[in-house]
């Protein structure tokens, strides 16, 4: 069973857990380490992902236990998959009312045709809120935890963590598999230009 770990702290003390769900019968977390390291500038930070699996099936989606939500310390969940259709997961801000659970919704498909990057900034925002409180533990969750949610922790780190494509993806694939279709992988790579662009990474 998943705990937060003590030791899961931010550079101003704070700590959160990044969770990328398998919605059908596993539900795995992200404890995401972020610790101030030196470099030549001293302007970046260093993006430590640690998995924990919990091996115990559930009859439901995960985002919809209330109780183990709770009892698991979530307070913020991301939906990459908001929608009522079989590829989608049926939850909205309403859902989450009276439970301590704030909610972001994002109704992806997971196409490659389908412009997820739009998202990207509201998705970095939502999960730096949760960054921002103390004990904050983010749920980021699609319907099977492989192409659209990994997507958009990857565009996090790259837009708030100041990592590369290539190392955000990286340190993702170390710990656990995940697959965001050709074309997130694109648009992944066209937010890497962008950034460079504005000289917020090294080319």
């Amino acid at each position: 069973m998943f705990a937060p770990g003590t030791d899961d702290v931010l550079p101003d003390g704070k700590s959160v857990n990044i969770c990328l769900a398998n919605e059908v019968f596993t539900n795995i977390c992200l404890s995401a380490i972020v610790a101030g390291h030196r470099q030549q500038k001293m302007q970046k930070f260093h993006s430590c992902i640690r998995i924990h699996l919990l091996t115990e099936q559930f009859k439901g989606f995960i985002a919809k236990n209330i109780m183990r939500l709770q009892r698991l310390g979530i307070t913020h969940v991301l939906n990459a998959a908001e929608g009522k259709s079989f590829m989608h997961v049926n939850t909205n801000a309403e859902f989450y009312e009276g439970t301590g659970i704030r909610y972001h919704g994002i109704k992806a498909n997971d196409t490659q045709e389908f412009n997820l990057s739009r998202y990207f900034e509201e998705a970095a925002d939502f999960i730096e809120q949760a960054l921002s409180q103390k004990d904050g533990q983010v749920f980021v969750h699609c319907r099977e935890g492989y192409s659209r949610s990994p997507t958009l922790v990857i565009a996090y780190l790259m837009l708030r963590q100041n990592m590369d494509v290539k190392s955000a993806l990286s340190t993702v694939r170390q710990k656990r598999e995940i697959g965001p279709n050709d074309g997130f992988l694109r648009q992944l790579c066209q937010l890497n230009e962008q950034l460079v662009k504005e000289g917020k990474l090294k080319p």
